[in-house]
């Protein structure tokens, strides 16, 4: 089956992720879907009924991903369930059934890929100075009668009717807005000039208490009351996709940044593109030459600066793509160690994320500092060692990686 919202979304733009980012700004505990209200939800993330802090922190990474690296809707599915195994998170909406859980799953989703992929293609039409927009209707298959109404409406860019009708203007709403510089370009658009509003287009309805055609809290531009913010930020995210997924971990509060990349390394959805990664390396297929793995943690920094006297402050784990071929071109070498393959790579976000030990060792052969991180799961002890790459790159990039098999209770 295929995935219509991940096809449209799976790239995407600076000024999306730009609005996103400005939302993981402040992660609001809510117990219901309309706890944030209208334009709140321009500098506010939240999951109806997620209350507890590290709960709301990983599901703003699992969002995040789907968002800034186009992961889709699978990855986030995987990353929502571990999530909530992980939380034992109960009592949400939906919970009970397997098509309960699809259609909350897809609701988090798509809504939130929807506001902020409507946000940041405000910013652009705001820019772009278009003296027209034009409600383009998103062909769903069963169509709110009212959306499809205005489907080809024309209007100034500057009408009162945008503050409001905006999409999207519902759950589930795919419409979108197109922006024209004359009328005649409108019409090749798909604009119909005749087409106009009807009268009480801007009174409430007294038998539903909304306007008409919009879903209740849906009354507001999506990233309305940001727009120029979202400009300035998107031009800071550039070089898709590692400066773009980096500058959105360290364009983060002080705050959230610790929680949100721990949360990040242990998404299943990054160590399966790990794993990925590394496959595409071994077949000789074209990769990104570099990815993030997060920003280190004030744990990590404390630990490093111990034993190197650097203090890493605002540095990256980073993986690439010839460290790749270096550990899995590595034999195993005394029987008790073992290969390093796609599957053990994909074990790396975990490892560096809460190392049983981390250690000196001494200088790579380019002559930067290096540090060893050592994990053990079960009988198979980790070992990783990274580079310590100056203060412009800031980067902690991984050069090799090796597994011997201990004895339980056996020192590391």
């Amino acid at each position: 089956m295929t995935d219509p919202i991940g096809a449209i979304f799976r790239k995407p733009f600076a000024q999306q992720v730009a609005a996103f980012r400005l939302r993981l700004g402040d992660l609001v505990p809510s117990s219901a879907w309309n706890d944030l209200a209208g334009n709140a939800h321009d500098r506010g993330f939240m999951v109806a009924g997620a209350v507890k802090a590290d709960l709301l922190a990983d599901l703003a990474a699992a969002v995040e991903r789907t968002i800034t690296e186009g992961t889709g809707t699978a990855a986030f599915k995987r990353d929502f369930r571990s999530i909530v195994a992980k939380h034992g998170w109960t009592g949400w909406t939906g919970e009970d059934t397997k098509a309960g859980q699809a259609w909350r799953m897809r609701t988090i989703y798509h809504t939130n890929m929807r506001t902020s992929y409507m946000a940041g293609r405000l910013a652009q039409l705001r820019k772009g100075k278009f003296a027209f927009w034009i409600y383009r209707h998103g062909g769903s298959a069963e169509p709110r009668l009212q959306h499809l109404a205005w489907d080809g409406l024309v209007m100034p860019s500057d009408h009162p009717f945008w503050l409001q009708h905006f999409p999207p203007n519902g759950f589930g709403c795919n419409c979108q807005i197109i922006g024209a510089r004359t009328m005649a370009g409108a019409k090749r658009r798909g604009g119909d000039p005749n087409k106009t509003l009807q009268d009480g287009w801007d009174q409430v309805n007294p038998n539903t208490g909304r306007l008409d055609g919009i879903g209740d809290g849906w009354d507001h531009a999506p990233g309305g009351s940001v727009s120029d913010l979202v400009q300035v930020l998107a031009g800071k995210t550039v070089n898709w996709p590692y400066a773009i997924s980096r500058a959105f971990m360290d364009d983060l509060p002080a705050s959230a940044q610790d929680a949100h990349s721990s949360a990040y390394r242990n998404l299943p959805s990054l160590q399966d593109d790990v794993r990925r990664y590394a496959g595409a390396v071994a077949d000789g297929r074209t990769v990104a030459p570099i990815r993030t793995m997060g920003r280190l943690s004030p744990a990590h920094r404390r630990s490093i600066a111990k034993v190197s006297g650097q203090d890493l402050d605002n540095y990256h784990f980073t993986l690439d793509d010839s460290a790749v071929r270096h550990v899995l071109a590595q034999s195993s070498g005394a029987s008790d160690r073992f290969p390093i393959n796609q599957e053990n790579l994909a074990l790396l976000p975990r490892i560096l994320d809460r190392p049983d030990s981390i250690e000196a060792d001494g200088t790579s052969s380019t002559g930067y500092p290096v540090v060893r991180f050592t994990r053990r799961f079960g009988a198979q002890v980790y070992t990783v060692v990274l580079e310590i790459r100056g203060k412009k790159r800031r980067m902690l990039a991984v050069q090799s990686m090796g597994g011997r098999t201990t004895p339980a209770g056996s020192p590391t």
